[in-house]
């Protein structure tokens, strides 16, 4: 039996971070921050479209969960698409491009908190994802 307040769940794991992060806020910390803020309202947009909610946004990563890998995955290329648009009009050196992960896996929650081997996953894969890309546990490819 888990401790009290803590509750185990399935859910599907979306984590993202900026490529090239660090020489964006070296280069310009302002107007990074300024992007970065931007680009996290957008996704938060998003992620509430597909039934997702934010969990957590430290730093330059944000970290999501859903009820539906499919709502995962498909909002994950809709912020992959959205960003894209963004992105042209920023000159080249300034983009910022992120990568995504998504997981389908079993997470401790504890309050509106999730941590575990679900999360894990969903941060590897997206330290897999190339900038503008998104990778796929094989848990999360299988369900879908």
């Amino acid at each position: 039996m888990p401790p009290e307040g803590l509750k185990r769940k399935l859910t599907a794991i979306l984590s993202a971070d900026v490529a090239g992060y660090s020489l964006l806020m070296r280069d310009d910390e302002e107007a990074t921050v300024r992007t970065l803020t931007d680009y996290r309202t957008a996704m938060g947009n998003l992620i509430q479209q597909y039934e997702g909610r934010v969990v957590d946004s430290p730093g330059d990563n944000l970290l999501a969960e859903f009820s539906s890998v499919v709502d995962a995955v498909n909002c994950a290329v809709e912020i992959q698409r959205e960003l894209g648009k963004r992105n042209t009009d920023l000159p080249e050196n300034r983009r910022m491009e992120f990568r995504i992960g998504v997981n389908l896996g079993d997470v401790v929650t504890e309050g509106e908190r999730i941590y575990g081997d679900g999360v894990n996953i969903a941060a590897r894969m997206e330290g897999l994802a190339e900038g503008g890309g998104i990778c796929l546990s094989g848990a999360a490819h299988d369900a879908i």
